[in-house]
């Protein structure tokens, strides 16, 4: 069987330390990996992961050309990698950025509200979803108690404004607000069609048990296994998520049925 890690962050080898110091500090918090390519692959194949959705986040629009060529080669080079390209708000010219790297062979985009400083409903990211919407996926990064950028409210407002729009709600739809996230998007939204959460970095809160009522909550068919590497280890949070005493059916859907559908790719 297929097991799919929905969210990893990969960086070139030359910046992947700083990188991965940044997001540590950010988050004020320790981190398991190298960040590298290579590290994320035997990081995997220790515990049976096959597959990965792996992204990077542009924090300056000048970086964005460079990260998705990145990427796109790591996809190209790697077949376990499913590899996302990003986006920044200043881009002028986002919808040749987008088809530049849709034809590199992305697969979809990845964005984070926080860390680029941008409102998810911002006029000028609400651009970019009307480019995207209908044609290929996104992750974005959702919630955190510390900041408003990436609010579930305004993940609401952007699903309301482009019901095409395929998603991951990164996190439960909420870091550090897991419960929040659902209370919101279902109390303001009519259709989940097209909407997915990932489980990554919410275990070390919400604990294996709740993590099963969630699952439940969202219905499994929206929610896939993430890891959040190099932030946690996927054999850990994979362990986690098979002590969640799911039933076969529900783990098939969370560990790659869901992600081989979100991101629209054939896996068996």
């Amino acid at each position: 069987m297929p097991i799919v890690d929905a969210h990893a962050h990969i960086y070139p080898e030359k910046i992947a330390s700083r990188a991965v110091s940044a997001v540590g500090d950010f988050y004020i918090t320790s981190m398991f990996g190298a960040g590298t390519p290579e590290d994320l692959l035997a990081a995997h194949a220790s515990c049976g992961v096959t597959h990965a959705i792996v992204h990077s986040v542009a924090t300056t629009a000048k970086s964005v050309e460079s990260i998705n060529t990145f990427l796109a080669k790591q996809g190209a080079e790697h077949p376990e990698f499913i590899a996302f390209g990003t986006m920044h708000p200043d881009v002028e010219d986002k919808e040749a950025e987008v088809e530049r790297a849709l034809g590199l062979g992305l697969h979809g985009f990845k964005l984070h509200p926080d860390t680029q400083k941008v409102n998810m409903d911002d006029p000028r990211l609400m651009e970019f979803y009307e480019i995207i919407a209908g044609r290929v996926p996104l992750t974005v990064h959702t919630g955190d108690y510390r900041y408003g950028y990436s609010s579930p409210e305004r993940l609401v407002n952007v699903l309301k404004a482009f019901p095409d729009l395929v998603v991951d709600a990164a996190h439960l739809a909420g870091w550090s607000i897991y419960d929040v996230g659902f209370d919101v998007l279902h109390e303001n939204l009519t259709s989940f069609d097209n909407v997915y959460v990932d489980a990554s970095s919410a275990f070390t809160w919400v604990g294996r048990r709740h993590m099963r009522e969630l699952i439940r909550m969202w219905g499994a068919e929206h929610v896939m296994y993430g890891s959040d590497y190099p932030m946690w280890s996927p054999a850990v949070e994979l362990e986690n998520m098979l002590g969640c005493d799911l039933t076969d059916d529900e783990l098939e859907l969370v560990l790659w049925k869901n992600a081989e559908r979100f991101a629209g790719v054939a896996l068996a």
